[in-house]
């Protein structure tokens, strides 16, 4: 995010709150948008300016959301900043040609059901000309009154691809061009949830030629949420991720039909997070709360550091290097690291209830990944540290068998979805290594969208 350009956009909006207030309540408005107090002297706008100024980098784009929700910029200023706030999120992109498919695939259908909320949706995603002759007319004017005019006042000469035209939806930027398509789809605008669910099955249908989908991601006042995935990230959705595990498991399938599972080993050995998703992912804090039901844990502090040594429990004593990036990732992002995704150790993959002896060596090839973060919009990254026994034989000597089975198995991982990558055990012995982990961590969570906060 190009946070220069979103100040230089917003200092001149903070000067303007000055028409909000006396200078004796300045304080009290700094404390409510989240600025620093400023100091007592000077004008109303010089007294914003420096409170501004004094806004740490890293709280920018929170305080610009702040503002936003405020309503205090016009809509070509409001769209500017919100796209470079949009900035570093995933790029699900909807080539033109889909788009214009998706005006084909809305036609049969009313496309919305309460014209005062479709309006308030259409200004809060384009920007449109001002009308002053709209404040002393009893109908819509301008675009807004052309729109209403077919699919309101003559339902029978809507055409949506023209309003896809009108709107220059097919040029819209992929952040808000995903933002009209999740909010058409919304209860506010389809008033019923048969409405709503007609409406993502027919524009699924073109979405997934294209590599993306409308999921039901949430729920809000008894109405589904429908969220943009890309259906390349991953297949499925995750039903119960077993991980932390400090022997291979004794697993058994308790209702198949449910996809249930109930492990009869003993159950301090292994954890099964089996609670559903939403499109953010996995996070830390998910996972705490999840930990703290499970162990009866009130204190979030001690969940917290009780669920700490849970994991690193799990990771194996023949493996330093594997030891010394959990403990990495947990020091260079310390108290950030509620909002990140959750690292997970030693997570079963593939689950074979036999042995090598009786399946062969197969049984065993890839069964059990490192690390796994699960990111928003559905993504899989796994996590390799690679010991001299990934890729020699118990001689030392390097094996193109165990080289080939490593291959192979990152192929098969690549294909359901998974993103991988691998670190060499020997990269550990080397005096930058906190710098390494740390840098490849910063360039993940940047690639997938997701904001640090400290």
């Amino acid at each position: 995010m190009d946070i220069s350009a979103l100040k230089e956009l917003l200092r001149p909006a903070v000067g303007n709150l000055k028409d909000q207030c006396t200078n004796e309540k300045i304080p009290d408005l700094c404390r409510q948008l989240g600025l620093p107090v400023p100091r007592e002297e000077g004008g109303k706008r010089e007294r914003l300016h420096g409170a501004f100024d004094l806004l740490n980098d890293a709280d920018m784009p929170e305080f610009a959301r702040t503002l936003l929700a405020q309503k205090v910029f016009s809509p070509s200023l409001r769209n500017h900043i919100q796209d470079l706030l949009w900035e570093d999120e995933p790029n699900i992109d909807v080539p033109k040609r889909h788009r214009r498919e998706l005006a084909e695939a809305l036609q049969p259908f009313e496309l919305f059901s309460h014209w005062e909320n479709f309006k308030r949706f259409l200004t809060d995603i384009f920007v449109f000309p001002v009308d002053l002759s709209e404040i002393f007319s009893m109908h819509e004017t301008g675009i807004l009154g052309e729109i209403h005019r077919h699919f309101v006042r003559n339902p029978e000469d809507g055409d949506v691809a023209w309003l896809f035209e009108k709107l220059q939806i097919v040029d819209l930027s992929t952040p808000r061009f995903r933002r009209w398509l999740e909010g058409l789809v919304s209860a506010d605008v389809q008033m019923s949830i048969d409405r709503q669910l007609a409406k993502v099955e027919a524009i699924n249908k073109v979405l997934r030629a294209c590599g993306a989908e409308l999921t039901h991601s949430s729920d809000a006042e008894g109405y589904p949420v429908f969220s943009i995935i890309s259906l390349r990230a991953f297949r499925g959705r995750p039903k119960n991720i077993i991980f932390a595990s400090l022997t291979k498991p004794d697993i058994r399938l308790s209702d198949s039909l449910n996809n249930e599972i109930e492990i009869l080993s003993n159950p301090n050995e292994v954890l099964i997070y089996d609670r559903p998703l939403n499109t953010e992912g996995l996070s830390w804090r998910e996972l705490q709360a999840w930990w703290a039901d499970l162990t009866c844990e009130e204190n979030s502090e001690q969940a917290k550091n009780s669920l700490y040594r849970r994991l690193q429990q799990s990771l194996p004593n023949s493996s330093p290097p594997q030891k010394k990036f959990f403990k990495e990732f947990f020091r260079q992002y310390s108290s950030a690291i509620y909002d990140l995704p959750a690292l997970l150790p030693e997570v079963w993959l593939h689950w074979d209830p036999k042995t090598v002896s009786s399946r062969g060596a197969k049984a065993l090839l890839n069964h059990r990944m490192d690390f796994l973060l699960l990111m928003p919009d559905g993504g899989r990254v796994v996590i390799e540290i690679d010991g001299i026994q990934h890729y020699s034989d118990e001689t030392g000597r390097a094996s193109k068998s165990k080289y080939a089975d490593l291959v192979a198995g990152d192929r098969s991982l690549k294909l359901a979805g998974y993103d991988v990558y691998r670190f060499a055990g020997i990269e550990f012995h080397s005096d930058d290594v906190s710098n390494k982990i740390k840098s490849f961590f910063d360039a993940l969570f940047k690639h997938h969208g997701i904001k640090i906060k400290f």
